[in-house]
């Protein structure tokens, strides 16, 4: 069993930034990728950012240049660094992990963006 819980969410005014961060604990093993979803109120969850095993990441379009994924494997700890950030990144925040067990998801923490 996995555990995610993120922090980091709050309310900020466009332009400004956030960083979010996902603590994992538990039966991690061998992650296949670990990244963050968001769900606006009445739209489907979307991928973010993904970390895929060997290292690679992958951007959703409408945050390309704005955002920023990493890890630090000693802290088994994700980050999300969003910067100029927009009212339409207002969201709750997911962090997944999907391993050879399956996917595990966290609780969200909500980032509200105003204009």
């Amino acid at each position: 069993q996995v555990q995610l819980v993120e922090s980091g969410g709050g309310l900020v005014q466009a332009g400004g930034s956030l960083r979010l961060s996902c603590a994992a604990s538990g039966n991690i093993f061998i992650i296949n990728a670990m990244g963050w979803y968001r769900q606006a109120p009445g739209k489907q969850r979307e991928l973010v950012a993904a970390i895929i095993r060997g290292g690679g990441t992958n951007y959703a379009d409408s945050v390309k240049g704005r955002f920023t994924i990493s890890r630090d494997n000693a802290k088994n700890t994700m980050y999300l660094q969003m910067n100029s950030l927009k009212p339409e990144d207002s969201a709750v925040y997911y962090c997944n992990i999907n391993n050879l067990r399956g996917d595990y998801w966290g609780r969200g923490t909500q980032v509200t963006v105003s204009s």
